[in-house]
Order: C-alpha cells, then structure tokens, then sequence
C-alpha cells in the first residue's frame, strides 16, 4: 500500500467537488487547469505547508489521499530549484480517492494543529 498524500484545501472549494466529484484546485488561488498540477505533501510536510502558505487562512480542510484511486500520474519533484521534493497530482482528483478529511485547529501561538 502506498503512503497516503495530504492536500490542504478551503472548505468552499472541498464542498464543490463533493458535488463534481472531482477537485481542481491546485494551491491556494490557483486553479489545476492554471498550474497543470495539484500540489499535494507528505505526512512530513503537512504542517510546514499549513504554516507556510495558510497561516492567514480560514476554515482549511487537509484532505487524506489514497494514491492507489488517482487515475493521473504523482511525480514528486522540488517546487522550486534547491527546495525538497513534494508530490505533485498531473490531473484531477477524484473524490473517491481521498480516505479522511482531517480535523484542524490552532495552537496559541497561530499556527495550525494537524493531526497527522
């Protein structure tokens, strides 16, 4: 079995796929059709994204994966030059494949608390 991805998602855009069944957004503000791939991450580089790239962000849902259901390619692959490799979805992501829709919240300092 393959080790599960985590895409971190708003809620508004989550309940849109539920009703598609299929989630296109890559990153924040960006669509797949604009970037060409969803960014995803492992279990390791959840809370670093969530930190990073969400710190000012409301009502997040990260998103468990199950690479076995995706019927596009993951090549994993540095963001930017000199960066860590993350995985990248090339295609949509059907809502079958994600197993769990994870709770969050925030510790005192801000930043957020994932339960992975």
């Amino acid at each position: 079995m393959s080790e599960p991805l985590f895409h971190l998602a708003f809620r508004s855009d989550w309940a849109v796929a539920r009703e598609t069944g299929r989630y296109e957004i890559s990153t924040r503000g960006q669509t797949l059709a604009e970037v060409g791939f969803i960014h995803c991450a492992l279990r390791h580089q959840v809370r670093g994204v969530a930190d990073a790239f969400y710190a000012d962000a409301d009502d997040l849902v990260p998103l468990v994966v199950d690479q076995e259901q995706l019927d596009a390619p993951v090549v994993h692959e540095p963001p930017a030059p000199g960066l860590p490799d993350f995985p990248h979805l090339y295609g949509a992501l059907p809502v079958a494949a994600v197993t769990d829709v994870l709770p969050v919240g925030r510790a005192a300092d801000g930043n957020w608390q994932l339960p992975v």
